[in-house]
């Protein structure tokens, strides 16, 4: 491994990898010693090994905390929904896994389709910067959306103001529609969350490595195999770039 990219990715001799804990398809728990377990932390430390340095997680609560801190030398890399947004301060990998992302409409809603809910006097709850809220702001032309901060409380939003429809990742909506009779979750994505690896933009060998990496881990049926082992249901490995 070249000296370069171990300046590049673990300038302190570990390698930083900042974790989004509210992802709770890629982090399924913690070890006794409290590190985050699950698809996203087996993948930093599979990339620790590559680079043949221990790996330190550096967990955040939400999505939008962790892309704020890129630059501020708190992280090296981080795993998060890779967004044109956040694109403007990390350098991403392609994606090593994809998350669907659908609505959830109460019971009664006319609402069938996807294309149906962005008309004017809809209103959608949404976790606030998420990955699929970031979808949204640039691509809702109709509809107005209602951000809460986290995804219990973009649900209960949703139930008090009796809001016309919920955006989520689908395996989350699976477990939300459990708890309100007659509520539906609708057919198809309007994106998917593509979860990819970033490290600073100035880190360019790093960058290179980084994605040569996350392309190997699909191919060889490493990623695949992180999800098999936590037993993950609504994630599937991301096709080649």
């Amino acid at each position: 491994m070249s000296k370069e990219l171990i300046v590049e990715l673990a300038p302190t001799g570990v390698l930083r990898a900042a974790i989004n804990m509210s992802n709770f398809l890629l982090v399924t728990g913690k070890s006794a010693s409290g590190d985050p377990e699950g698809v996203s932390p087996d993948l930093a430390r599979a990339i620790a090994d590559r680079l043949g340095v221990p790996v330190a997680y550096v967990p955040f609560k939400t999505p939008g905390e962790l892309a704020d801190a890129a630059g501020s030398n708190v992280w090296d890399i981080g795993l998060i929904g890779a967004e044109p947004a956040r694109a403007e301060k990390i350098a991403f990998t392609a994606a090593y896994v994809e998350i669907e992302a659908t609505y959830m409409v109460p019971a009664g809603s006319a609402i069938q389709s996807i294309a149906e809910v962005d008309r004017k006097g809809i209103r959608i709850a949404v976790s606030a910067r998420s990955a699929y809220d970031l979808w949204l702001e640039r691509n809702i032309k109709n509809a107005t959306l209602v951000r809460s901060s986290g995804l219990d409380a973009s649900l209960n939003q949703f139930i008090a103001d009796k809001l016309e429809a919920l955006a989520g990742l689908r395996p989350r909506l699976l477990t939300d529609v459990t708890k309100l009779p007659g509520a539906r979750i609708l057919d198809g994505q309007f994106t998917a969350v593509q979860q990819a690896v970033g490290t600073a933009k100035a880190n360019k060998a790093g960058a290179a490595f980084l994605s040569s990496f996350v392309e190997e881990a699909k191919a060889n049926g490493r990623v695949g195999g992180f999800i098999e082992r936590h037993h993950v249901r609504g994630l599937t490995v991301a096709p080649p770039a």
